[in-house]
């Protein structure tokens, strides 16, 4: 999406104007922020484009929703104006950090949890775990034998495991261990996303 950020101040001595006109689009999961500079024809002066992306980067921690970070975005200059008197680097810093909440803000915004790696287990608890798999929204993505004569699979998978350790540890009387690491941020259905916004 496209969208316009503006910060004009008259505060009785000299003003402050910075301009952009920014293009918001997802990134590549794991790719993190990327800022493009598309500006032709000086309408935004080169000294000025610094704080442009500085103002993009220091908005990013909080994000507009709850609070939470935003990540995985490309922001692309491409076009904007300038004051001759009045523009400097603070206005272009804030043109950007308001143009972009505002663009996050119409666009279709949804809250991320963290994606991680199942755990081991025995055959007579496997359906208990990939139940506990499949209620915290996993991905079930292979299933490894790893001694067959024990008896022993490992799912693979993909979902949030926060909190992941206790129900493990119920759902097989203690027996089956994990491991997780961190694959990338993934959409939150709306309810999930809803319930964590309204406690905030």
């Amino acid at each position: 999406m496209e969208i316009e950020g503006k910060f004009v101040k008259q505060s009785g001595g000299k003003g402050q104007y910075g301009h952009v006109w920014l293009k918001m689009e997802p990134n590549e999961a794991g790719k993190g922020f990327q800022f493009v500079d598309a500006i032709k024809g000086g309408v935004v002066p080169r000294e000025f484009i610094p704080a442009v992306q500085k103002g993009l980067e220091e908005t990013l921690p909080n994000g507009v929703l709850a609070g939470f970070p935003v990540v995985d975005v490309k922001v692309t200059l491409f076009d904007g104006s300038y004051h001759e008197v009045d523009s400097n680097e603070n206005a272009f810093k804030m043109a950007a950090s308001i143009g972009f909440k505002d663009g996050m803000r119409k666009a279709n915004r949804s809250c991320s949890n963290h994606d991680g790696g199942g755990g081991g287990d025995t055959e007579e608890f496997m359906g208990n775990v990939m139940g506990d798999l499949s209620s915290r929204r996993g991905m079930i993505q292979g299933m490894d034998d790893l001694w067959p004569a024990s008896r022993r699979s490992r799912p693979k998978c993909r979902c949030g495991n926060f909190g992941y350790s206790t129900s493990l540890r119920s759902a097989t009387q203690g027996r089956a261990t994990y491991t997780m690491e961190f694959k990338q941020y993934s959409e939150a259905p709306k309810n999930v996303a809803e319930a964590i916004i309204n406690k905030q």
